[in-house]
This record gives structure tokens, C-alpha cells and sequence, in this order.
């Protein structure tokens, strides 16, 4: 029976670490289909040579900095002893993948592509896996000393603060040192409009995280005996919310209604487990409206160009249901306890520190090494073109735009 139960344990994350690896394919069609043509080639290329960097940074580095654990023994070893241990890497080394494709949407159609595979490495292998080991390991004590001070630890069951967060304060960091477009914001104070290529690849890159994010979140428990559903259909009403709440402050537009499910989904993750299904719906409300009216604040009144809105989406959203599991999780609310809102406050904002450390680290090197910036004329004729040497039917017959 017990060999029964670590295989259905192994079944089950692996599936999981499936589904969360399909969502890779939701972030480059969501990039594919918000970019303008001439970066399309370049944004399904971005995000699969992310993931292959990412798996050797956790591999090697990344892995052992979050849980002390490494794989340099024999194979015959490793099945035996760590079979769990291997699936279990790969479902983790999918959420850290999620990190540099949370960054390339903010990033997309201006960024060089081989320092940017250089970012990928250092924050999967080290700025990353030191937040998630603390949050998730109880690395350097901090975990420890937050639940002798406020009764409980921090509580983040599938990611809030720990990937989203974490990725789209990173984003904003790199979005701000690459800068604007060429011709975004113009010096009169108008904007050159850049609107998606395509909604229908949009629309598909949301409906595939949308899918996979039941993966991401239900398999968080990582063994079957933990599993519950509960999680799925907090998950389930938060995207329901989201996208019922981006559609109303959208005013119909299919790019919001679209990122609303997604808003609502990053908000859940940390209280999935330990809120009542009304207040998930309510998490993913706030958080759909939250993005809508975040991401035109960003875009117009504060002319950051955070091309996929991932700081608003990924940042402010995951920041919120970081502090939203220490609300809506409360027994009052009809959540199931054990958690407490001054530790989610706290954890939440050392999330945000870690990510604007790290990456205004990694980025500011960069930067001021070998640069992170397509010079004007590549960014002109595109992504496409001037990195990988082919443009789309579109843009081959249209030329760049």
C-alpha cells in the first residue's frame, strides 16, 4: 500500500508539473497576440528558451538554494530514493519558469535576447529560489520567527506573493530601466497607439493558463492525501469574478475581459485553500477591477510601458492576494483560519523587497555591461527580423510594424 501511495503521489504532481508546463504555451500565445507582428516570432521563441534556461539555473543552482536538495548521485539512486523528489522538481522548476515569462510580456519588442536569457538564469537560479526557500522551507528562520510574533506563518498555498508577485515587481524593475517604446509616449504628451495583433491568439494564451491554472493551484498540495476541493472551486469563482469585474470596468474590451480570469487566478492562489468560495469570488472581483484600473494608470497617467500590463497583473494582483488570504481566509469570513493578516502584510512586502532588490541587481548589471536594449533600428524593424532573422507572412508582405 505504501508503494501504491508514493506512486499515486508521483502521478499526481506529475501531472500537475503538466498542466503548469502548458501554461508556458498561455504565455507566449498571450504575448504572441498582444504584440505587434514584427515580435511574434520572438515572443513564442522568448518564452521557450526562458523555460530550458530556467530548468538548468533551477537544476543546478536554484533547487538546492530553496531546499538544500541536489540530484548528483547515480541514476539507479535517484529512482530509488528520490523518485518523488525528481517529479516534485519538476512541478516546482515550473513555477520558477514562470518568473522570466511573467517578465517578457512587460519587456516584449525592445529587449536584446541573450542578456535577457542571462537575466533568466540569475533570477531563477538565485533572486527567486531565496524567497521561495523562505516562504516555502522556512529558510533562515524568518518563517519561524513570523508565526512566534503573529501566531502564524506567512501562508501563500500556490503563489500569490511568492511567483506572481515576485515576477511582476521584477518586471516592473527591467520595464523601467529598458523604458518606453520608440514613439510610445510622445514629448507633446500624446501616445502612439499600439493595439493587440491579434485578439484570437490572445484570447487562446488565456484560455490555456486559464486551464492550467487548475493544475497550478489544486496540485500546490502536491500529494493526494492533501488534496481538496476546495481549492478548485475557490479557483473556479475567482475567475469568474475576475472576468466578470474586468468586463464591467473595461467597458467590454476583449484585452481586459480576457486578462480578468487571469487577475483573478493570480489573487487566489494564496488563500485557495483556506477560503470560502464566496470570498474567492470577492478576491477575484477586487483583483480583475484592480488590474483594469492599475494598468490604465500605468499606461496613461504614469507612461510606463509595461507592454502586457504584468506589473498590474502579475504585481499589484498577487500583492493583493497575498493580503487577501490574511482577510478573507479569517474564520469571520467564513474562511477556515490559521492565518493572520500582519504576517500576509508582512510576507507580501517582503516579496516586493526581494524582487526590487534582486532585479534592480540583475538588470542594473546587465544594463550597464552589455546592455538590455535593442538599438532603434532593430527595435524598428522588429524583434523578428533583427534577432531571429524571419518575420511573419504579415510583416514579410507589409513590412515592420
Amino acid at each position: 500500500m505504501e508503494q501504491l501511495k508514493t506512486s499515486a503521489d508521483v502521478l499526481f504532481i506529475l501531472l500537475g508539473a503538466i498542466m503548469v508546463l502548458a501554461m508556458h504555451a498561455g504565455f507566449a500565445f498571450l504575448e504572441l497576440g498582444t504584440v505587434r507582428r514584427k515580435n511574434q516570432v520572438n515572443a513564442l521563441v522568448k518564452i521557450l528558451a526562458d523555460f530550458c534556461v530556467s530548468t538548468i539555473a533551477y537544476f543546478f543552482i536554484g533547487y538546492g538554494v530553496a531546499y538544500g536538495v541536489h540530484f548528483f548521485s547515480s541514476a539507479s539512486t535517484l529512482a530509488v530514493a528520490s523518485g518523488y523528489g525528481l517529479v516534485k522538481f519538476f512541478f516546482l522548476l515550473t513555477f520558477a519558469a514562470a518568473i522570466p515569462a511573467i517578465i517578457s510580456g512587460g519587456i516584449a519588442e525592445r529587449a536584446r535576447f541573450s542578456p535577457q536569457m542571462a537575466a533568466t538564469f540569475a533570477l531563477v537560479g538565485l533572486v527567486y529560489p531565496f524567497f521561495e526557500g523562505i516562504a516555502w522551507n522556512d529558510n533562515f528562520g524568518i518563517q519561524p520567527w513570523v508565526e512566534h510574533v503573529f501566531g502564524y506563518k506567512f501562508h501563500d498555498f500556490a503563489g500569490s506573493v511568492v511567483v506572481h508577485a515576485v515576477g511582476g515587481w521584477i518586471g516592473l524593475v527591467a520595464v523601467l530601466l529598458l523604458g518606453a517604446r520608440t514613439g510610445r509616449y510622445r514629448k507633446d504628451g500624446a501616445m502612439s497607439a499600439h493595439p493587440p495583433s491579434s485578439i484570437p491568439f490572445l484570447a487562446l494564451g488565456a484560455w490555456i493558463l486559464t486551464v492550467g491554472w487548475f493544475g497550478f493551484n489544486v496540485m500546490s498540495a502536491q500529494t493526494l492525501d492533501k488534496v481538496t476541493g476546495l481549492v478548485a472551486v475557490n479557483s473556479l469563482m475567482a475567475l469568474v469574478g475576475g472576468t466578470l469585474a474586468a468586463l464591467a470596468a473595461g467597458k467590454n474590451d476583449p484585452g481586459f475581459v480576457h486578462n480578468g480570469p487571469l487577475a483573478g487566478l493570480v489573487a487566489v492562489c494564496a488563500g485557495s485553500d483556506i477560503m470560502h468560495p464566496l470570498g474567492a469570488l470577492v478576491v477575484g472581483g477586487v483583483a480583475g477591477a484592480l488590474f483594469v484600473y492599475m494598468f490604465t494608470l500605468v499606461q496613461n497617467r504614469l507612461k510606463i510601458d509595461d507592454v502586457l500590463g504584468v506589473w498590474p497583473l502579475h504585481g499589484m494582483c498577487g500583492a493583493w492576494g497575498g493580503i487577501a488570504a490574511g482577510i478573507f481566509g479569517q474564520t469571520a469570513l467564513g474562511g477556515m483560519g490559521g492565518v493572520s493578516f500582519w504576517a500576509q502584510v508582512l510576507g507580501t512586502l517582503g516579496g516586493i523587497v526581494v524582487a526590487l532588490v534582486g532585479g534592480g541587481i540583475v538588470y542594473g548589471i546587465l544594463k550597464k555591461t552589455v546592455g538590455i536594449r535593442l538599438d532603434a533600428e532593430e527595435e524598428f524593424n522588429g524583434a523578428d527580423i533583427s534577432i531571429h532573422k524571419i518575420g511573419t507572412a504579415s510583416s514579410d508582405a507589409e513590412g515592420p510594424w
